[in-house]
Formats: C-alpha cells, structure tokens, sequence
C-alpha cells in the first residue's frame, strides 16, 4: 500500500508541470492559428480595397483567455482599424472573422449558416464584387450557406448568387417580393 501510496505522489507531483506544458501548447497553436487567420484577411484587405494593408493581431493571455486586438499596418505605420475607412477593414473583417467562428463550431449542432447585413455598406460601389466574390469563393470552400443583405444594384451579385431577391416598397406600405435571378432555374432551361 506504501508502494501505491508513493506511485500516486509521484503522478501528482508531475501534474502541475503537465498543466503548464498543456497549457503553453494551447498558446502556441492560438498563435498559429491567429497567424492564418491574419494571413488569409490580410489578402482579403489587399485585394478587395486595393490597398497595401495588413492586418495585425497581438495576443495578450489575461487569466488564461486570449484577448486579440486587431489594426492595421500600411507602409510600415500601425493604424486604427476604426479610422480612416470609413468602415470598409472593420466590415471585411467581420466577415472573415465570423467565417472563422463558423468553422470552429459543431457541424452536428450548429448550420453553416452565414447572414451578412449591408456588410458592403462602407465600401465604393466599385469594389463590391470583389467583397462579394471573396465571400462567395470562401462559402463554397467552406460548405456555408449565405444570405447577403444589400441596398447595391443587384447586377453585382448576379455572378455569385445562386439566389437573388429584389424587395420594393409600394405606396400602400407593403412590401413587394420579386426573384430576379436563380441559378438553378437557368441552368435547367438552358440559359
């Protein structure tokens, strides 16, 4: 009994320098992680805005929870991702951010269901269809269902949606619903 008595000390003895091991392990692939994450919506500033942006994450652990805090950098000066874009990083980043939560939970209990609500609404007309290509290119990789909700002209997004919806208001106050496009009715006619 002596003998498992000091088998067990011993075991308990070790577990707090597994704890610690497992511990920095789980930071170092957060890291890793957050790298990709960077990387990839890095790219997607760079080719939707036009513009030499990268995204920059620092990680702080506080009581063993990592807190990000996300800016910008162009030509080597950190900006505030809230300044001088009108929105436009800050709504991309959304994007890419919440596709990235998406992934991470439970097929079996969650849809891969993404809504975005005017996430275009701070970018130039002109560089829509490049916001919703990326979107578009990445839901299919990432088997998602989207639903993307926009005051821009419908044209854009005829390319990418399988789906488009136009609602008009009438003079009465009620809403007209009219499908302007379904993918899926032209390819089985033959448009």
């Amino acid at each position: 009994m002596a003998q498992e008595f000091d088998e067990l000390n011993a075991y308990l003895a070790i577990a707090g320098d597994v704890t610690a091991a497992l511990e920095q392990l789980g930071r170092q692939l957060f890291e890793q992680l957050l790298t990709v994450v960077e990387r990839n919506l890095t790219v997607a500033l760079q080719e939707i805005l036009e513009q030499p942006l990268v995204l920059k994450a620092k990680t702080e652990f506080k009581r063993d929870v990592a807190v990000v805090e996300f800016s910008i950098e162009r030509s080597g000066q950190e900006e505030d991702i809230l300044r001088g874009q009108g929105g436009s990083v800050a709504n991309i980043l959304s994007v890419g951010l919440r596709m990235f939560a998406l992934t991470t939970l439970d097929e079996a209990q969650h849809r891969r269901v993404l809504v975005l609500d005017e996430q275009d609404c701070w970018l130039r007309p002109d560089l829509v269809p490049k916001l919703v290509k990326m979107v578009h290119d990445a839901g299919r990789a990432l088997g998602f269902q989207v639903l993307m909700i926009s005051h821009h002209d419908v044209s854009i997004f005829e390319r990418y949606a399988d789906k488009i919806y136009q609602f008009l208001p009438a003079a009465d106050g009620s809403v007209q619903v009219r499908l302007c496009h379904d993918r899926a009715h032209e390819t089985d006619s033959g448009q």
